[in-house]
């Protein structure tokens, strides 16, 4: 064993060496990683940028001397959650929104920013002050309309501009949510409870003087039919006026108490039932 060891010593030293300074040089880049090489705390390489020159796979970097920074290569997301935003109305607006952005300019990122945390700390202030700004140019209607799909290009554009400054592009803004916040949000209820009855008030009073109206205009075409009929024929309106009366006493009413009358067969309100005229 003694000799094995003293004639194969340096080729064992020697595979070890390499078997060390393979693993504390070699790193692996995954297709959703991008890495800026590091050397004594500046920039000096990139592997795997979007449209650079060298793909996902093995590299070797210097041991003790260089260092390799991976990001994040897909989209990352940025979150704003009911934040308070004045509309150009008035309103005080809770908006949950959220920004979807990627690294272009991973030596940028990591000179200006260092992680991409650091970019979402430095995005998220201009997000916020964006956001003011856009929705305190349009009303809490427009947020319901079309108009908001403009606003939110101008946010994207705006948010863009300032991102680049950390290697960054904004691919997508959107709010998720917009509502008023709570103790406003009542008052706009109990508003609109009482506009809803003061209209159906109107409307009731409006039904009943129309009512009022039809009523009377019934009325009158009827007693001038009335009229009409009994300057026609004055022995045949009063026949139809004893019917109809006779028809008001006598009919049994439904559920109603029966009537009952004592009369004369020589009483004036039968005379009609005598064949009389």
């Amino acid at each position: 064993m003694e000799n094995l060891w003293n004639n194969y010593r340096s080729a064992v030293i020697l595979t070890g060496l390499a078997i060390i300074a393979f693993f504390t040089s070699a790193y692996i880049v995954p297709e959703e990683e991008q890495v800026v090489v590091i050397r004594t705390g500046e920039p000096v390489g990139t592997v795997n940028t979007p449209n650079g020159s060298t793909g996902a796979g093995l590299y070797f970097r210097i041991p003790l001397i260089e260092s390799v920074r991976r990001i994040e290569k897909r989209l990352l997301d940025l979150e704003m959650t009911d934040e308070e935003v004045l509309s150009n109305d008035q309103q005080r607006l809770l908006v949950n929104a959220y920004a979807r952005f990627r690294i272009t300019d991973p030596v940028r990122m990591v000179e200006r920013a260092g992680t991409t945390d650091g970019v979402r700390t430095a995005l998220e202030p201009i997000l916020n002050s964006v956001l003011r700004q856009e929705l305190g140019r349009r009303t809490f209607q427009d947020m319901l309309t079309a108009e908001r799909g403009a606003a939110l290009a101008n946010v994207r554009t705006n948010l863009d501009r300032q991102a680049k400054q950390y290697g960054a592009e904004v691919v997508n803004v959107q709010i998720k949510r917009t509502d008023l916040p709570e103790a406003p949000l009542e008052s706009a209820f109990r508003r609109m409870e009482s506009d809803r009855e003061r209209e159906a008030r109107t409307i009731r009073s409006q039904g009943a003087r129309d009512a009022v109206i039809i009523r009377a205009e019934a009325d009158a075409e009827a007693a001038k039919t009335y009229a009409d009929a009994f300057g026609k024929d004055a022995r045949f309106y009063d026949f139809y006026r004893a019917m109809k009366s006779y028809e008001t006493t006598f009919a049994n009413r439904e559920g109603g108490p029966e009537n009952s009358m004592v009369l004369s067969p020589d009483n004036e309100y039968l005379r009609q039932f005598r064949g009389r005229r």
